[in-house]
C-alpha cells in the first residue's frame, strides 16, 4: 500500500510534521521494490523504525497516515494478527473505517472468513467512518461469502436432530452455521408466538435507513401499530436499537431493534429462555414480544428497561475515581452466578456476556430486610437483566460433548481458550462475568498471567492484587474456580457453591444488607443524575 504525500517545501515543514521524512523514505523505498528481487526487508526496517519512533506519542494516533504506516507494517509481518492487537491496544485511528477494511480483506485474502467477518461488525459496531462505505464492503464481503456457500453445501438440514458437521469442533457464529441452524429451525420458529414473516421488503412510509441520521418523534407503522420513536437505546455492528412509545401512549414502552440483514436467531433465542427458564428466575433475561421479519430487515419488539446499564454503573465511579461499593460489587456477582447456573443447566450460552448488556431492575417497593437471599419479595424485581442475545448458542441443537473454536473478537473479553486458540464452551460467559466483577473493583479491564502453581501444575489469575479492605479470600476463590475449571468437570457444582458463599457472606451480618439497601438508593441517585 503506498503511502503518498506532496514534497516539502522546506526544511521547516519537516520540524512541524516529524512524520514526513518517514513517509518519504518509505515510498521511495516501495516504488524501488520488487518482491521477486528480495523479501522486503528493508521496507519492513523503515515501517518498523517510523511505527517504534512515534506509536506511543497522541500527534499521529488519528492520522490515516500513520494508519498507512501500520498496513504495511502488517503486510510484512509475520504475525499480522499481533500487530492488529497492538493497532487496537495504542487506539490507532480506531474511528477510521480503512482499518477494518484492510485488515478484512487482508484475512479474507488468507481464507479467514469468519476472522474477517468478525473484524468487520467490529468496526460497524464502533461507527468508524465512513460508516456507509464500511458497510458496503461489508455487504460484498457478505455476498461473497453467501456464494461460496450455496456452492459448497449440497446437504439438506433436517428438523429431527442436532446439527452434525462431522467434528466436534467448531465455530458456532460462523456464516455457515448460522445459516444450517436457522433452516434447520425454519419450521419452529415460523410457530412461535409473535412471529411474523413477509417476503416482502419494508414498504412503511418512514425509511428505516432514515433512522440512522434522525429518529426522535418519526413514527414506523408494524403490523397495524403506529410506534412513535422516543430515542436511540443503544447500537451494534447490524442493528440499531430504539425506544419507542406505541399508538401514542406514553405508558406503553418498548425496545425496537432493527437489524439489517434480517436476523431471526435472536428472537429463537427468547423463545428458548421462555420454555427453558424457570418463572421465578425468567425476569433476569427480559423479553420479546414479536419478531417482524422482512426481506430487507428484522424489528424484534421487547421490554425496554429505562434504569440504565451495569456499564452505566460502572462508569460513575470512574468517573469520581473510586470503586464500587464491595456490597454491591458482591450483589451484582451473585446476581451473575445465579445467571449463569440458570442458562448453563438448561444448555444455553450467551455468548457475548459484558456490562453493556446486563440492564438494571429496580425494585418498585422498598427493599426489606428478609427475601435478598431467596430473591423474593420487592428482591426478585431488584438486580440485572442480560439482553442481546445475537450471539446465543442453543446447546440442544449440537450433538453431546461440542466444543467450540469461535473468536468472539471482542477487546477485553476473549476467554484463555480463544487467546490460546484452543476449543471453547461455557468459559466464554464465565470469563466474561471474571472481567466484568475486575471492572465493578478496580475500574479496569482484567489482564491476567500464567502463574506455576505447587502440584508443578499452572494456574491463570488476574495480574492486579486485591485491596486489604476487599474480602480477598471471596474474590480470590471466584477468580481461581472460574478462569481454571474444566467445564466438564462440576461445572455447575462450581457456580452454586460461588454463589452461595457470596450469599453466606451477605447474610452473615444484616448490617450488610442495610448497607447495601443504601448504596443501591446511592447508586440509582447517582445514575440519574449523571
Amino acid at each position: 500500500m503506498a503511502v503518498t504525500s506532496r514534497a516539502p517545501a522546506n526544511g521547516a515543514v519537516y520540524r512541524e510534521d516529524p512524520l514526513l521524512p518517514h513517509l518519504w523514505s518509505i515510498k521511495a523505498a516501495l516504488d524501488k521494490l520488487d518482491l521477486s528481487q528480495n523479501d522486503g526487508a528493508d521496507v519492513y526496517e523503515l515501517v518498523s523504525h517510523c511505527i517504534k519512533t512515534f506509536k506511543h506519542g497522541s500527534e499521529y494516533r488519528n492520522d490515516i497516515r500513520f494508519l498507512k504506516i501500520w498496513l504495511i507494517y502488517m503486510d510484512f509481518s509475520p504475525n499480522y494478527e499481533a500487530v492488529f492487537r497492538e493497532i487496537e491496544q495504542l487506539k490507532i485511528c480506531l474511528d477510521k473505517a480503512l482499518l477494518y477494511e484492510s485488515y478484512a480483506l487482508f484475512l479474507e485474502a488468507k481464507g479467514m472468513m469468519n476472522e474477517a467477518h468478525l473484524v468487520y461488525q467490529s468496526g460497524i459496531s464502533r461507527n468508524a467512518e465512513p460508516i456507509e462505505k464500511l458497510k458496503k464492503a461489508h455487504t460484498y464481503f457478505l455476498e461473497r461469502m453467501q456464494a461460496i456457500i450455496d456452492a459448497c453445501s449440497h446437504k439438506k438440514v433436517d428438523g429431527g436432530s442436532p446439527l452434525n458437521s462431522g467434528s466436534n469442533c467448531m465455530n458456532p457464529w460462523s456464516i455457515s452455521t448460522l445459516n444450517n441452524l436457522l433452516q434447520k429451525m425454519n419450521a419452529q420458529i415460523s410457530k412461535y408466538t409473535g412471529y411474523h414473516a413477509s417476503n416482502k421488503c419494508y414498504s412503511g412510509k418512514v425509511a428505516l435507513s432514515s433512522l440512522l441520521k434522525s429518529a426522535r418523534n418519526k413514527v414506523i407503522e408494524i403490523g397495524g401499530k403506529k410506534y412513535q420513536i422516543k430515542g436511540c437505546a443503544g447500537k451494534g455492528g447490524f442493528a440499531q436499537v430504539y425506544k419507542a412509545s406505541i399508538n401514542n401512549n406514553a405508558d406503553d414502552i418498548v425496545a425496537l431493534k432493527i437489524q439489517k440483514p434480517p436476523f431471526p436467531w435472536e428472537f429463537h433465542m427468547y423463545r428458548q429462555l421462555d420454555k427453558r427458564i424457570p418463572e421465578n428466575e425468567r425476569l433476569s433475561f427480559g423479553y420479546a414480544h414479536k419478531l417482524h421479519l422482512y426481506s430487507d430487515y428484522s424489528i424484534l419488539v421487547s421490554d425496554f428497561l429505562s434504569h440504565g446499564t451495569l456499564q452505566d454503573a460502572i462508569n460513575t465511579n470512574v468517573c469520581t475515581g473510586a470503586s464500587m461499593d464491595e456490597v454491591l460489587c458482591i450483589h451484582y456477582t451473585i446476581e451473575m452466578l445465579s445467571m449463569l447456573q440458570s442458562l448453563h443447566a438448561n444448555g444455553i450460552i450467551h455468548g457475548d456476556f459484558k456490562p453493556d448488556n446486563l440492564l438494571m431492575r429496580n425494585a418498585r417497593d422498598n427493599l426489606t430486610e428478609d427475601g435478598f437471599r431467596t430473591r423474593s419479595g420487592p428482591w426478585r424485581e431488584q438486580g440485572l437483566c442480560l439482553v442481546d442475545w445475537g450471539r446465543g448458542i442453543d446447546m440442544h441443537l449440537f450433538p453431546n460433548k461440542t466444543k467450540f473454536n469461535g473468536d468472539c473478537r471482542t477487546s477485553g473479553f476473549r476467554c484463555i481458550q480463544m487467546q490460546e486458540n484452543k476449543p471453547w464452551t461455557y468459559q466464554v460467559d464465565t470469563y466474561g462475568l471474571c472481567v466484568i466483577v475486575h471492572m465493578m473493583l478496580h475500574n479496569s479491564y482484567m489482564e491476567i498471567e500464567k502463574k506455576a502453581s505447587q502440584d508443578g501444575g499452572f494456574s491463570y489469575q488476574p495480574k492486579l492484587p486485591f485491596k486489604r479492605y476487599q474480602k480477598v479470600e471471596l474474590w480470590k476463590k471466584l477468580f481461581e474456580d472460574l478462569l481454571n475449571h474444566d467445564p466438564e468437570e462440576e461445572h455447575l457444582k462450581i457456580l452454586g457453591n460461588l454463589k452461595t458463599s457470596f450469599q453466606d457472606y451477605m447474610c452473615s451480618n444484616p448490617q450488610l444488607i442495610k448497607q447495601l439497601k443504601q448504596s443501591l438508593a446511592k447508586q440509582r441517585i447517582s445514575m440519574c443524575s449523571s
